[in-house]
């Protein structure tokens, strides 16, 4: 392995370096927690560094760096916290366990489809190797790649991730270094990529040590939704930038992660001439150059800005995809009804879903209520694999104030429709764990921080519901889960019996056929958008077509109510005479549900009628004894 982190415990069998950013200290020293602890003075260096090279030094050396006139802290660059994110630091030779995966090149983004994983919640373990486990399931589901939510050590034994601060170091409550990379290499060997989830626009308010050894960490000049921005663009940014950036490689190199997903990179504010964006995708890019591995950056970023997952060539970031929320807001609102909060800015209509759909987001420049602020840019220069979406991903469970799923909000035929259309549509797809089932379990937010920080978290939670009508009365906001409480958390895992009961199976059968569809047939083979066309059939129902070369699938997907629908005259419906439209599936098949209703198809007139929400997917067939052209 080339690549070497420039902070923390860089193990050698004849010398290990060390070296922490602490440009106000005065001298640090360096504390080996051996059987004989001793104390070395640490040397100084560029850039308010101290560095130390030691000889002898064990993998599984426990240490800490210590500043005139203050306790002994841990590494900020910590490859290990065996005792949690304020005890001591852990050597960890990463050299040491044996891959499996040389021939291994990844998922490209074409071929990608996500499902978001919790490790603490996704098994009733809660761990790296409970996860490994259920890696076959998610293979046989049909998923392509996981995505692992923050796994930065974090405080207490459980949290969502984003309150991560040892952000070298997986958390120890999932398990070890090594197990992570047993998960890893095993999905490699399965044919899965794995994807982590990173923060880089803040750190947790407990155990953020990087900001004790330097007051260069925050920006003087920039807020975030936690207070001060980060410094990218001052005094000391070059080395927080370093900090951040290595800890990308150090997932992709030392981990052979596949993707990372950046939390929330519209809150990364930096207004030096090279956004930090833009610097950390060609340093993971050049570093991949000699391989040939597909390594994705997905962004998460509100702002709907085609430039971040634009070439360098032409002046972009050069990511490779953004999660683009605006096509759930439109599905939720028109499922739901709901129209709190950002959802004001949705009408959910059927019309607004397909040009949603259709272009890859809703807002490209309009002005939006919520925000007051126009939003967006046009994103039709982009492939649709740029854009991910989804039905549900762990913001729209968890930050509603029950962590009610979709399935608990809408009946199951919507929900079968919905997705339809989800794994239809020519973007990337996003499933989050348990969705393949409709799961019963709620996904709550939940902490485990000290009792006076846990107790302003808890009444932080319920505060920010007082402005919805359904919370408004105190006594509703007391209903509102304790984020600090461990029934919260232990709620929120999947019951792993739920895909054997007939309701349930009937829609992992549903999500099994469609990803199958997804990946195996021509039509779905690309993301150009020539090969897309989606367009309302009046307020409650869509038609889209999936077309590559001769082949073609049509999808009539009735989200809302019953309606007779002829597709005989419709434009999108029409194909060269020797083809005719041939059922694929309903989700009114009994294989899906149950209590299949039937749903009423004549092929040669094409009239198609549902007496609930549902859809329908035909193929365009040739008819027996024509050889036929195209459709």
């Amino acid at each position: 392995m080339a690549w070497m982190p420039f902070f923390g415990a860089n193990w050698n069998e004849k010398r290990t370096s060390f070296r922490v950013w602490a440009p106000k200290a005065e001298s640090v020293q360096l504390i080996l927690d051996n059987d004989q602890p001793h104390t070395l003075p640490m040397q100084p260096e560029a850039n308010g560094c101290f560095g130390l090279e030691v000889e002898g030094i064990q993998s599984g050396t426990l240490y800490r760096y210590q500043m005139a006139g203050h306790d002994p802290w841990p590494d900020p660059a910590s490859r290990f916290q065996p005792q949690g994110v304020h005890g001591p630091s852990q050597v960890v030779n990463p050299c040491a366990f044996s891959w499996s995966d040389a021939d291994w090149t990844g998922i490209n983004r074409e071929n990608l489809v996500l499902y978001e994983l919790h490790v603490g919640t996704f098994t009733p373990e809660g761990t790296f190797t409970a996860a490994t486990q259920k890696l076959p399931y998610l293979r046989n589901l049909g998923v392509t790649a996981i995505e692992l939510m923050p796994i930065a050590d974090f405080p207490g034994s459980r949290n969502w991730g984003y309150d991560g601060v040892s952000l070298y170091a997986p958390a120890h409550c999932y398990g070890t270094p090594d197990e992570l990379r047993t998960l890893i290499d095993t999905a490699h060997r399965l044919g899965l990529a794995v994807h982590l989830d990173v923060v880089y626009n803040h750190l947790g308010p407990d155990g953020a040590y990087i900001a004790a050894y330097s007051s260069q960490v925050f920006s003087r000049r920039h807020r975030s939704p936690w207070g001060a921005g980060l410094n990218f663009d001052s005094v000391g940014s070059h080395a927080l930038r370093r900090f951040f950036i290595d800890n990308a490689m150090h997932w992709v190199h030392e981990y052979h992660a596949d993707g990372l997903r950046l939390d929330a990179t519209h809150a990364i504010v930096d207004d030096s001439p090279r956004h930090f964006l833009d610097e950390l995708a060609e340093t993971i890019q050049s570093s991949l150059m000699s391989e040939k591995r597909n390594v994705l950056l997905i962004a998460e970023d509100e702002r709907n800005l085609a430039r971040i997952a634009m070439p360098h060539s032409e002046g972009g970031y050069g990511l490779d995809a953004i999660w683009a929320d605006d096509l759930h807001h439109e599905i939720h609102c028109c499922l739901t009804g709901q129209h709190d909060g950002y959802f004001e800015d949705f009408s959910g209509s059927a019309p607004d879903i397909a040009t949603t759909a259709s272009q890859g987001w809703f807002y490209c420049g309009q002005l939006a209520k919520h925000s007051g602020i126009n939003r967006g840019t046009d994103p039709t220069s982009l492939p649709y694999s740029s854009f991910v979406i989804c039905l549900q991903n762990h913001d729209q469970v968890g930050n509603r104030a029950m962590g009610e799923r979709l399935n608990h909000l809408v009946d199951l035929p919507s929900y079968r429709a919905a997705s339809v259309l989800l794994l239809m549509s020519p973007e990337t797809p996003l499933l989050f764990m348990g969705q393949e089932w409709a799961a019963s379990s709620p996904f709550l937010y939940f902490t485990d921080h000290g009792p006076e920080l846990g107790r302003k978290v808890t009444e932080g939670r319920r505060r920010e519901f007082a402005r919805f009508a359904s919370f408004s009365d105190p006594a509703a906001r007391k209903r509102i889960p304790d984020p600090q409480a461990e029934t919260t958390f232990t709620q929120s895992h999947l019951n792993w019996s739920e895909p054997e009961e007939a309701q349930h199976q009937g829609v992992l059968h549903l999500y099994q056929t469609l990803l199958h569809l997804r990946t195996s047939h021509p039509a779905m083979q690309t993301t150009l958008r020539t090969g897309f066309d989606i367009v309302p059939l009046g307020d409650n129902a869509l038609l889209l077509r999936r077309q590559s070369g001769q082949s073609a699938l049509l999808a009539l997907i009735q989200l809302r109510g019953a309606q007779q629908h002829n597709l005989r005259q419709h434009q999108l419906a029409q194909l060269s005479p020797e083809r005719t439209w041939q059922p694929v599936l309903t989700t009114e098949d009994s294989a899906f549900t149950p209590d299949a209703l039937i749903v009423d198809f004549s092929p040669g007139l094409l009239h198609i009628g549902f007496s609930r929400p549902g859809a329908i997917i035909l193929d365009a067939a040739t008819t027996a004894g024509n050889g036929g052209e195209g459709a």
